[in-house]
This record gives structure tokens, sequence and C-alpha cells, in this order.
């Protein structure tokens, strides 16, 4: 007798406001594309929040970026689509789909010029393994494979799985990949694609 496995899609239950004092990286993000200068490019965001404060920044700041961002959060995808009702001027150049980040399928993203992973080890877990999702070092693999070269990769230092991240993931992606570390940028850990 075959003992039933739960395999639907693991997904976040709740949504995430804007809480700058708790979580500042979505800011410190827009703030650094801006100064940095970064324009007509393409970014990809892991984790939109039901603020959304990444695409809609873009759309707002003259820069002609665009924005692709994914959510595991049911309510997070519900406030972007009334986003998208209300301001079409944002969703032009801002797209948010739900999905597990570890369902992603290469084939189906573009090349991007910058590329978040604010949330790596966050999130995977056991459930993620019944359906034979990526792991984080593969989604991080990939999501570098589909940055342009000169291109940037950030992390969240202050995300409560950095160290983790840190230690399983972006030490030994930086020795093994062509990027270089830029910097610190507030809270954000910065490569850049060689």
């Amino acid at each position: 007798m075959n003992e039933h496995v739960d395999r639907k899609l693991h997904f976040w239950d709740a949504v995430w406001d804007l809480q700058v004092e708790t979580c500042p990286c979505d800011v410190h993000f827009c703030d650094w594309i801006e100064k940095t200068g970064i324009k007509d490019a393409s970014i990809f965001h892991f984790g939109t929040g039901s603020h959304h404060i990444v695409g809609i920044r873009q759309a707002e700041n003259q820069s002609n970026n665009c924005v692709y961002g994914i959510t595991a959060s049911p309510g997070e995808y519900d406030t972007f689509v009334k986003l998208a009702i209300d301001r079409p001027e944002v969703e032009k150049t801002y797209k948010a789909f739900f999905g597990d980040i570890y369902q992603l399928e290469e084939r189906l993203l573009p090349q991007f010029d910058v590329v978040s992973l604010f949330h790596l080890c966050e999130f995977r877990n056991e459930r993620n393994d019944l359906y034979g999702a990526l792991t984080d070092r593969e989604v991080t693999d990939m999501l570098t494979h589909k940055t342009r070269s000169g291109g940037y990769i950030l992390f969240y230092t202050k995300s409560f799985a950095f160290d983790t991240a840190e230690s399983t993931v972006i030490k030994q992606w930086e020795k093994e990949s062509s990027v270089e570390k830029v910097g610190m940028y507030e809270t954000l850990l910065v490569y850049r694609k060689k």
C-alpha cells in the first residue's frame, strides 16, 4: 500500500508589506540602482512583497528599467493584479508572476542585466524535494547564466538565512563562477558577472 505523499506546490501563505525598518532590501535595491545610474535594464527580482516597490519605483524614476518579479505568495500576486489594473503605466514595465522560484525553467527566462537573490535559502525545504525542485545553488547558477556579461547579482546580507546562503551557496559560487565581488551597498552584497 502506497503512502499518500502531498506533492502540492510549496508556497508562502502570507504577504509582506513594506517594512523598511525590518527588511530594507527592496528600498536599498532601488537606491542602489538609481545611485549606480542603471538605465534601460532588464531586472529579475526574487520576492516582490505586496508593496511591489521595486517595480513601482523603476516605472516612476525615468530609468526605463523593466522588472520581472517572482512571488510564492498568492496574496502578493493578488496585489500585483490589482496594481496592474489600477496603474497600467506601472504594469507596462513591471511584470510579476506567482510560482516557486525552485521551479524556474531556464528556457522561459530572458537575459537580465540585474538579478536580486535576496531571499536565497529562506524558503526551500523538503517539501520542494517532493516534486524535484531546484536547489538554492542551482537557482543561483541558472540566474547567473541568465545574467548578461557585465551585469549584477545581489544578495541581502540581513536575511535571516544569509549565513546559510553564504556558507552553502555564495562562497563556492563565487569561486566557481565568472563573477567578481563589487562590494557592499547598505545591506546588499553586490557581484558583477565578468
